[in-house]
């Protein structure tokens, strides 16, 4: 059942508008002050949330899109309008006021995730397909061939594997595997390697429901002859809600993990190109700042980068202090020697390549971007950069823009059409 579209999301936006009409529309100048107080407790109550989200759970390391916060409060307006309509208000009115307030719950809930666009079906909500995804079966690791030629193949399969840490001592999430058509047949040999990482909070799956994966590389694949890299969606946190911003801190042993633990088990588990001009790194929002970490700290390893919406720089929230103090006891040299735009300073990334794109109306984010893609180019990087349209902060950039980001890349990974 779609979750952006279709006979549920009209049938929603029309409750919604019935129940606010409902909630809102009473005599009396009474009423109009307490649609007026609604607002201002609400106002009140998501900007404290919003505020102990980032700036003290830090669950958020950024703060959350206007729309996000419109649309929350619209919610909290209506709970405060329903408690003042209870008073007085018989059975049938309560049981009224009761089924708006859900109504319009429901429609504040389907547009903030259709701002993000992480679940665009019920089964993507609840983990239906994604939970229904198998273990990588032996057939599909190292040193066993296909039989088919990829062309005789519809498309790819998508399979789900833990990666140990090994070395980092770090403990993830379930990775997902995108195997290509080339790789269930015959020529599975040199193929390329995109490992990708999803927001935060966020999980792995994430790329599979909001980034739309799979059919995204099927596409790829058909236009190629049945050939696309292997993708391998990595979880660098931990938890959905946990932040490791993607280093060797007091946090966590990520950059450890990322750069030692998850090359090694691709190379020894998967048949794929150890050549490493043809391994790339990307991401969305936190997944995008982590990539281009990746590539800026281990060009060796990760040569090129997708930054999908990423931030100026690794964080815990807006304090830049509190995360220096957090995760490096207060040494601001050893994170800052880190950070994408220092290292970019320091370093020459002649033959590497970066690709970044925001969504034109994420303003934040837009400014992190020109400048970190301004600085790429004086580094040396090969750089592109795009803007969607009407896009905010949401995977509606990484659906618009892995294809073109997949095409920059085929050259420098021996793909034509």
């Amino acid at each position: 059942m779609s979750l952006v579209d279709g006979p549920f999301y009209w049938t929603i936006l029309g409750a919604g508008i019935a129940g606010s009409a409902f909630l809102l529309l009473r005599r009396g100048w009474r009423w109009l002050l307490s649609i007026v107080v609604s607002l201002v407790v609400a106002s009140g109550v998501v900007a404290v949330i919003h505020w102990l989200l980032v700036n003290v759970l830090t669950v958020f390391p950024e703060d959350l899109p206007i729309d996000v916060l419109v649309w929350s409060t619209v919610a909290f307006s209506a709970l405060v309008l329903l408690l003042f309509r209870f008073p007085g208000s018989s059975w049938r009115g309560r049981s009224a006021a009761g089924i708006s307030f859900f109504a319009v719950l429901l429609l504040s809930a389907l547009q903030i995730n259709s701002y993000f666009g992480l679940n665009h079906t019920s089964a993507d909500l609840f983990g239906h397909n994604v939970g229904r995804i198998p273990e990588l079966e032996e057939a599909f690791k190292r040193g066993v061939s296909g039989t088919q030629p990829a062309s005789a193949l519809d498309g790819g399969i998508v399979r789900r594997a833990s990666i140990p840490g090994i070395e980092s001592g770090f403990k993830a999430q379930d990775a997902f595997i995108y195997l290509p058509p080339a790789y269930l047949a015959s020529d599975r040999s040199q193929l390329p390697v995109l490992v990708l990482f999803a927001g935060q909070p966020g999980r792995p799956a994430d790329w599979l429901t909001g980034g739309l994966l799979e059919p995204t590389m099927n596409t790829f694949a058909a236009s190629h002859g049945g050939v696309a890299p292997v993708v391998v969606v990595v979880d660098p946190n931990g938890s959905d809600t946990a932040n490791t911003m993607c280093m060797d801190s007091r946090i966590a042993r990520a950059d450890t993990y990322l750069a030692i633990d998850v090359p090694r088990w691709i190379n020894s588990t998967l048949e794929v190109s150890a050549d490493p001009r043809k391994w790339a790194v990307g991401g969305f929002s936190f997944g995008a700042t982590c990539a281009v970490q990746m590539t800026t700290l281990h060009p060796e390893i990760y040569p090129s980068f997708i930054a999908f919406s990423g931030e100026r720089e690794p964080s815990l929230g807006p304090d830049r202090r509190r995360t220096i103090q957090t995760a490096f006891g207060g040494d601001s040299a050893a994170f800052d020697a880190l950070t994408p735009l220092t290292l970019m300073k320091q370093r020459s990334y002649d033959g590497h390549a970066g690709f970044f794109a925001v969504g034109a109306a994420d303003s934040e984010f837009t400014r992190f971007a020109t400048e970190l893609a301004a600085a790429a180019r004086v580094s040396g990087f090969d750089v592109r950069h795009a803007s969607v349209a009407g896009a905010g902060h949401s995977w509606a950039v990484a659906v618009q823009e892995l294809p073109s980001a997949m095409e920059f890349l085929a050259p420098r990974w021996g793909l034509v059409k």
